[in-house]
């Protein structure tokens, strides 16, 4: 597995997030508009449906479930995930409201009740030198579940707020429509067609994101064409930006630091740390399309956009750091000298191998 030349956006941008970012750009100077949109709005619905076929296809069952031995690690990515983060989002939302758009608000919410990333969380993981195998499963867990618990949560969340945008009755059956039946699909066609698609991940990889970056760009020019941005100034994104960070920063602090109540070792609060705190973009805006009107979503989608980055920045200082620290450790486990003295030394507690 790549890890990003060891540590992600430091080295070298990630050409996702400036394929995301072009688009915005994209929609604010040029938005789509007559045709061109409704062309959008039917190649995106069909996108999102390819999208969760593919997730579908590529899930192996027998090895998910072989990872959810881990009980207490699996339901503490979840709490993390789909109760801890709406709750703080609840909290940032009240202490913003009054400052950001209804449309901002009800953004901040849905971020919180996002699932996991999966590509970040794996790589984060495994340059941080913690349990790369319960990562895969947490994330891939964390994505199923969210096709159920997100747009419930997001339909609690706002509808229990000011925000204005929470899903209507309609959603449900587009849920049905463009996620759960593509995906149940998918896992039936895995058996036949798994192998192949897990051959070309790389190249289907793409067409993933080709699909979330053309998303962004019509999310965005329906927002353009609806006057959504018209009244966002720089205060209000600065506001976003700030709750984000917030938002994150309260969430790797108590990912990291709640496994001790239940002994978790290193291997395992560092797996808790990035499942437990970071948010998918890939799979929040594509869901976005299908919960939310078409006219909202542009600016309900920024604090996600926002978000992204920011996670990614912070968890690729945190990751290569986490590993330096768990080196020291097994050098202080291990011993080096050759009297042993060193190898008498009591064993520091969480410390696991490396891989």
């Amino acid at each position: 597995m790549s890890t990003w030349s060891r540590v992600p956006v430091l080295r070298r941008l990630d050409p996702f997030l400036l394929a995301v970012l072009a688009a915005v750009g994209a929609a604010l100077l040029l938005p789509a508009a007559g045709a061109v949109a409704d062309g959008f709005a039917v190649g995106t619905s069909a996108g999102v449906g390819l999208l969760f076929l593919l997730y579908g296809t590529r899930l192996r069952p027998a090895e998910a479930l072989a990872g959810l031995r881990d009980w207490r690690l699996q339901g503490s990515v979840a709490l993390s995930t789909y109760a801890l983060l709406p709750l703080l989002g609840l909290g940032l939302a009240a202490a913003a409201g009054p400052l950001l758009e209804d449309g901002l608000v009800a953004g901040l919410l849905f971020l919180a009740v996002l699932p996991c990333t999966v590509q970040s969380c794996v790589v984060f993981v495994s340059v941080a030198r913690g349990d790369v195998p319960a990562a895969v499963v947490a994330a891939t867990a964390s994505n199923l579940a969210g096709i159920a618990l997100t747009p419930l949560l997001a339909a609690l969340l706002l509808g229990a707020t000011a925000a204005g945008a929470a899903p209507d009755a309609s959603a449900v059956g587009r849920i049905v429509l463009q996620l759960l039946v593509p995906f149940l699909v998918g896992l039936l066609l895995g058996r036949w067609t798994g192998a192949w698609v897990r051959r070309h991940r790389r190249p289907l990889s793409v067409l993933d994101r080709a699909v979330v970056v053309a998303v962004v760009y019509a999310a965005f020019s329906r927002g353009v064409a609806g006057g959504a941005f018209a009244e966002v100034g720089s205060g209000e994104l600065a506001v976003v930006l700030g709750c984000c960070a917030l938002l994150l920063g309260a969430a790797l602090a108590l990912t990291w630091w709640l496994p001790r109540l239940w002994g978790a070792g290193r291997a395992q609060r560092t797996t808790l740390l990035f499942c437990g705190s970071n948010k998918s973009l890939a799979t929040g805006l594509p869901m976005a399309t299908v919960l939310f009107d078409p006219h909202v979503v542009g600016l309900l989608v920024l604090p996600v956009i926002v978000y992204h980055p920011l996670q990614i920045a912070v968890c690729s200082v945190l990751a290569p750091r986490l590993a330096r620290r768990a080196g020291r450790v097994d050098e202080v486990d291990q011993g080096d000298g050759e009297d042993g003295a060193r190898a008498a030394a009591p064993p520091v507690p969480g410390a696991v191998p490396g891989p």
